[in-house]
């Protein structure tokens, strides 16, 4: 495809395990796209994996909130100060590619801006959600923004940057592979036992706050549901043994699986889950679900000020309703949501009905080909060819 023989180096940056996911797509479109391209910067097992070069892990980064990132900040400011050094220096990238982690990853492309490195923003700042204004300040130091929701690209549509819908990366790697009691029986369990899904996010602080009112919640459904089987996915910003240590205290059987989270879904007859990405993976399978969202009481109030939709989960967010309960904070106690659960296990026609609800936001997150889409903007700007000379 391609003459030149010049390696083109990307800085790539997430602190997610959701972006390190999108980014080892990423990064595998890319290696067949345009295999001059080599990948480096901040990310996990997943883009190591793909061949990205880690210079810093992204779960050392991964942290939600106000108030937690000010507990974390030294950790946060030396990453910053390691990658600000790399952009400005003699190795600089030819491009810069952040996905998601918006307050880090909007520092990082100002920095960038200044050292003349081009900047794509995949999976970008949810300005839907939080503060419009942000769209300028986007704008500014953004060069192209890979949008992954239908609704973005119109909030930008008075800005001077180049802003691409190119559907949801879930799409590209959705994929269900076994069937529900090949996958039980493997994973030691009973395929005509009732399975509850407790899903307990990828974040230290997701552990802090809400874990223990997702175990709660499963203690009281082991009391009502004697025969339910518990599953457990370990996000792979976790260590599998790690995560035993903190479900064992609360004496309920619970079996722990690494990764294979389609199949876990698919294995699962209701799930309790965090709010972000997983809401979507859950969706793209059709299982029903209950949300739990808590946080720092401070950073949760700062937070309610400056939110800007009805929901916290993407689920209902893509819905544009409420598809799925969400218990928030206060709200999200023990036996609200064993009870939300145990109507979903119990309630025949209310299991039908969100189940038809989910296949909606199936549809209305597109086509795949994402990763693709976005490997072609990042090999373009790498090679400093504009939208119009693509179109040329």
């Amino acid at each position: 495809m391609h003459t030149a023989t010049k390696t083109h180096r990307v800085m790539i940056v997430t602190g997610e395990a959701s972006g390190d996911l999108h980014g080892a797509n990423l990064i595998h479109a890319a290696g067949k796209l345009d295999p001059e391209l080599k990948f480096f910067g901040v990310g996990g097992a997943r883009m190591a994996e793909a061949g990205c070069e880690i210079l810093i892990p992204g779960e050392e980064l991964a942290v939600m909130g106000f108030v937690e990132v000010l507990g974390h900040f030294p950790t946060i400011w030396r990453a910053f100060r390691k990658l600000k050094k790399v952009l400005h220096g003699p190795q600089k990238p030819d491009v810069l590619v952040l996905i998601d982690f918006a307050e880090f990853n909007m520092l990082l492309a100002a920095q960038a801006k200044k050292a003349g490195v081009p900047v794509l923003y995949y999976v970008s700042p949810q300005v839907w959600a939080w503060r419009r204004g942000r769209v300028r300040r986007i704008a500014s130091v953004v060069d192209r923004l890979a949008a992954i929701f239908p609704f973005e690209p119109e909030l930008y549509k008075t800005q001077d940057i180049d802003v691409e819908y190119v559907g949801h990366p879930l799409l590209d790697e959705f994929d269900v592979t076994e069937e529900r009691p090949d996958f039980l029986l493997k994973s030691g369990l009973d395929p005509n036992r009732p399975v509850i899904g407790l899903f307990p996010g990828s974040r230290k602080n997701e552990l802090k706050y809400i874990f223990d009112t997702i175990m709660e919640s499963a203690v009281r459904l082991s009391e009502k549901y004697p025969s339910a089987q518990f599953l457990l996915p370990v996000a792979s910003s976790f260590r599998k043994q790690d995560m035993q240590a903190l479900v064992d205290p609360y004496g309920i059987p619970v079996t722990l699986i690494d990764g294979d989270i389609y199949n876990i879904i698919q294995a699962c007859d209701a799930i309790i889950s965090v709010s972000g990405t997983v809401t979507l993976q859950i969706a793209l399978v059709g299982t029903p679900m209950a949300i739990v969202y808590k946080m720092a009481p401070l950073s949760y109030t700062i937070g309610r000020r400056l939110i800007r939709v009805p929901y916290i989960g993407l689920a209902n967010i893509v819905a544009g309703r409420q598809v799925v309960k969400e218990f928030i904070q206060h709200q999200a106690s023990p036996e609200a949501v064993a009870g939300e659960i145990d109507a979903i296990l119990s309630d025949g026609d209310y299991n039908r009905t969100m189940r038809s609800d989910l296949l909606t936001i199936q549809q209305r997150m597109g086509e795949g080909g994402c990763s693709e889409r976005v490997a072609r903007m990042v090999s373009e700007l790498s090679r400093g060819i504009s939208v119009k000379e693509r179109n040329l």
